[in-house]
């Protein structure tokens, strides 16, 4: 079975669309927001950050060769938006995790 036959992984996906949909279409917003907006937004970009690093830890540990596709068009993108090709992607997502829990901390 391939990676992306999996129901879980398939409902992941699903999930981190619609997240992203959520967060890029109210993110020019956030300025203007009141403060249980800004809440809500921050809560969504957290769990769209938590979910993508979960797919991407799975990719990370799948043999599947459409997984390494994948992982290997994250990376891709990534280095094209600036990355340096030597950063961990994993790291990255802890990185936005603590900028997200400074967000947090500063509208509450």
């Amino acid at each position: 079975m391939s990676f992306f036959d999996s129901e879980i992984v398939r409902a992941e996906m699903v999930e981190i669309h619609e997240l992203q949909e959520d967060v890029y279409e109210n993110f020019m917003k956030f300025p203007y927001m009141n403060n249980a907006d800004r809440k809500h937004h921050i809560d969504q970009l957290s769990k769209l950050i938590e979910k993508q690093k979960i797919v991407y830890a799975r990719l990370s540990l799948s043999d599947d060769p459409d997984a390494k596709e994948m992982k290997e068009n994250i990376m891709q993108s990534a280095a094209s938006m600036g990355l340096p090709a030597n950063v961990d992607v994993g790291k990255l997502f802890d990185q936005m995790t603590d900028v997200i829990s400074h967000m947090k901390e500063n509208n509450s």
